[in-house]
């Protein structure tokens, strides 16, 4: 469905929505929304074709062993993951329980089970009828998971700062050195999995569980958006630099101040992304 930007005003995260205006209007990550599931109309056409392309031999390099006698539906949830947030099964997909099973060596049982697990994520989506599907992401994807994202890392901040447990602070520091590496070095790559360490190590922190499992699952959406930030320019400095006022903020234990830094780092990584997506 088209993405009005009118829609947005009405809400209460308007304000920042329609400063995208209409460029931003129905731009789909991957595809176009048909009836809320993320399938364009012409996908079961060209599920054939994605089949064909290669994914189902990289399929298989996501499965480093034979799963262990009662682990084989946690293995398989976690190879589809993997491969539906690298893109290696890309936005409207076809997943057919009996291709997976045989390209995987399992039966059908532990891939429907995994398949089900991911419905829940919101990465794929089962149709009555039909099968399943991986979904796609759109601008309004990006909007809703950010909106979540900055209040959830702003408590995990707080929670840093308060607790403030052995071993953390040298943790992001080490993190922190380690990507200003990869910066002068313009590694992209590198950068994108020390911010994923320098996050983790920000929610594992809390003590909470269940902002653990929740974080978690929006920095799994976060990676269905294959366009780096890193690429606009001073983008990696400014993140540095992010970083860098969070940290301090933990290590002088200001809980309020920490969370105001966080806050602030997602929204200008949301920004960064929309502008990454929109190719501005």
């Amino acid at each position: 469905r088209e993405m009005g930007h009118g829609e947005y005003g009405r809400r209460p995260w308007g304000n920042w929505y329609t400063s995208w205006g209409h460029e931003a209007r129905g731009r789909g990550l991957g595809g176009e929304f048909v009836g809320g599931a993320g399938v364009t109309k012409a996908s079961e056409g060209r599920a054939r074709a994605v089949a064909d392309s290669g994914w189902k031999r990289q399929l298989r390099a996501y499965l480093k062993s034979v799963p262990a006698y009662g682990s084989t539906t946690d293995v398989i949830t976690d190879v589809l993951r993997e491969a539906i947030l690298d893109g290696v099964l890309a936005p409207s997909t076809w997943l057919r329980e009996d291709e997976l099973a045989s390209e995987l060596s399992v039966s059908r049982t532990p891939v429907r089970e995994a398949l089900r697990r991911l419905s829940d994520e919101r990465l794929a989506v089962r149709l009555t009828n039909r099968g399943t599907v991986v979904t796609s992401m759109s601008l309004d994807d990006v909007l809703a998971l950010f909106l979540v994202r900055e209040q959830l890392e702003g408590l995990a901040a707080r929670l840093a700062a308060v607790r403030q447990p052995p071993g953390l602070l040298s943790a992001l520091a080490k993190v922190q050195e380690q990507a200003s590496v990869a910066a002068a070095a313009k590694d992209a790559a590198a950068l994108v999995e020390l911010n994923r360490e320098f996050h983790r190590q920000l929610r594992e922190s809390s003590g909470n569980p269940y902002l653990v499992r929740f974080l978690t699952q929006v920095e799994h959406g976060v990676r269905r958006f294959q366009q780096t930030t890193y690429d606009a320019a001073g983008r990696i400095d400014e993140t540095l630099a992010e970083h860098h006022a969070i940290i301090d903020a933990i290590a002088g234990g200001d809980a309020d101040v920490a969370v105001e830094k966080s806050t602030e780092h997602m929204r200008r990584a949301r920004e960064a992304q929309i502008r990454a997506i929109l190719g501005a």
